[in-house]
């Protein structure tokens, strides 16, 4: 009897459906075809034990799986229980009338317990799409795929509640949540608040423009001055995710397994922060089937790179090319896959290797060489993509010891969504963009025009820290920023003064 259940399969943050065909005839073998790979080919054994386990029957006849399309190739284990379905229903345990309504998905225990899988929400949008009517999934992830609400979602814990519910002698609840509510109400659950920033204002000023233009950000200072703790903040004062981001986000979040179980929604900005160990396909993505790597989890968020000399070079120089399309492309023999990589990336490292070159009171035990070979460990293309260049020095005692809070987050954020106001209305009739950050150079042109009086601030600057034509792009998005947090339509003297002033930590001029 030949039987057909549906699955899926994930290709970047996108689904494709699996027609599972199952065939049982008389005989004694098992054939798995359709390019499984190891994790399904071990399918058997594990179906097997988990039917035994429950009471139900393997059959002891000729098994012909056949998943199709045939030449895409299939990996994992969550094949397992739509593998087993199919057995079931070929062999008269299963009612198959309904099978054609269902994707069905999850990895089996060899108890028969279901165990959750990966990509459950771009699996249930595709579902919607293709005109199926319910997706049966492990309980973890029915909330998650629960998200797409016009399709139902059952979350089971066993196969046997998966078989009684398709032969009808029990049902399984729809899984059904609010989620533009699950949303709002998790939209401000930071744990850090700048509020607990003692001192440090010229930093606060620089991350609060980094997050107004969407900027890319150094911060350079001894050790213990508080560069990551002002990092780790920085979310709290971006604007809230959209919906539409936030489901983006969640696809991506989802097809690399870093969903929390029984949650729906990321609703906060991603704050990714990878050890300086990382290889080059951790940080962009890749693998033998491409999976998203460090820079496409931070979308729409912040990616932080403590200790940014002690990357390899290698693993930074591959940053380059998607800091500036905000996609990653991973090229593969067989296929091509393309990952969102929209994110603010904030660095942060030591001055020297000792750590307190430039410092006030320490002093450096580094030669000038040192100091030098140190900072060319960051190259200059990589430099020039990164907007502000902010030097943090140690938090006096006085302000240490000083028990009044600082600005809370709060506060600063209301002023960034404004300035995100300003440019998202700047921006209407230009397609994705949303900040002064991914203006283009023909668009510098229009909207960040400056007077002969800026226009010869720049020109000193430029030849004085020997500032590349990248670096000026930078300079004018930065002063547009600026000035969009004074409310000016004009890009002024003073605006353009404190963007040339955040270059200069550029290498060749830094601490002369």
């Amino acid at each position: 009897m030949l039987v057909k259940t549906y699955g899926s399969a994930l290709f970047g943050i996108e689904a494709i459906t699996i027609t599972i065909e199952v065939n049982i005839d008389k005989g004694i073998q098992f054939f798995l075809v359709g390019l499984p790979d190891s994790a399904v080919k071990e399918s058997q054994q594990r179906i097997e034990a988990a039917l035994s386990n429950t009471g139900h029957k393997y059959p002891k006849q000729k098994i012909v799986i056949n998943m199709a399309p045939a030449d895409i190739r299939k990996e994992g284990s969550s094949y397992d229980l739509p593998i087993a379905i199919g057995i079931m229903a070929a062999s008269g345990q299963i009612d198959h009338k309904d099978l054609e309504h269902f994707i069905i998905m999850g990895e089996l225990s060899l108890d028969g317990g279901l165990k959750p899988i990966k990509g459950a929400l771009p699996i249930a949008i595709k579902a919607l799409e293709e005109g199926f009517k319910g997706m049966i999934i492990p309980k973890e992830n029915a909330p998650e795929a629960a998200i797409v609400s016009d399709l139902k979602v059952y979350g089971a814990s066993t196969i046997t509640e998966v078989v009684n519910f398709l032969n009808g002698t029990s049902l399984i609840e729809r899984t059904q949540i609010d989620s533009k509510n699950d949303f709002l109400a998790s939209i401000n659950k930071y744990a850090f608040d700048f509020s607990e920033v003692k001192g440090q204002e010229n930093i606060k000023r620089a991350l609060e423009i980094a997050a107004a233009g969407g900027h890319n950000v150094i911060l350079i200072g001894p050790p213990g001055s508080g560069k990551t703790m002002l990092a780790k903040r920085l979310p709290s004062i971006l604007p809230p995710l959209t919906l539409e981001e936030s489901l983006e986000t969640t696809k991506i979040h989802s097809v690399a397994g870093f969903l929390a179980r029984n949650t729906s929604l990321v609703a906060i900005r991603p704050f990714r922060s990878p050890h300086h160990t990382i290889s080059d396909a951790g940080l962009v993505g890749g693998g033998t089937y491409p999976q998203p790597g460090e820079i496409s989890l931070a979308h729409h968020g912040v990616l932080f790179l403590d200790e940014l000399p002690e990357f390899k070079r290698s693993v930074l120089e591959v940053m380059r090319q998607p800091m500036e399309d905000r996609v990653v492309t991973i090229s593969r023999a067989r296929l091509s896959v393309d990952f969102p990589a929209s994110f603010m990336l904030v660095a942060a490292m030591n001055p020297c290797p000792c750590g307190y070159y430039n410092h006030p009171d320490q002093e450096c035990v580094c030669t000038q060489g040192v100091v030098q070979k140190y900072l060319n460990k960051i190259s200059g293309p990589l430099m020039d993509r990164i907007d502000l260049h902010v030097e943090v020095v140690p938090v006096p005692f006085k302000d240490l010891a000083d028990r009044s809070s600082g600005e809370p987050s709060q506060l600063i954020r209301e002023r960034v969504i404004q300035a995100r106001k300003i440019q998202e209305e700047r921006f209407s009739q230009h397609q994705g963009i949303y900040s002064n950050a991914q203006m283009t150079t023909k668009m510098l042109q229009v909207f960040c025009e400056i007077d002969q009086v800026g226009i010869n601030l720049l020109k000193s600057a430029m030849e004085r820290l020997s500032l590349s034509a990248r670096a000026y792009d930078r300079i004018l998005k930065v002063s547009r920023t600026i000035a969009d947090l004074d409310g000016s339509t004009d890009i002024m003297t003073e605006h353009l003064a404190e963007a040339i002033n955040y270059r200069s930590l550029d290498r060749e001029t830094w601490g002369s």
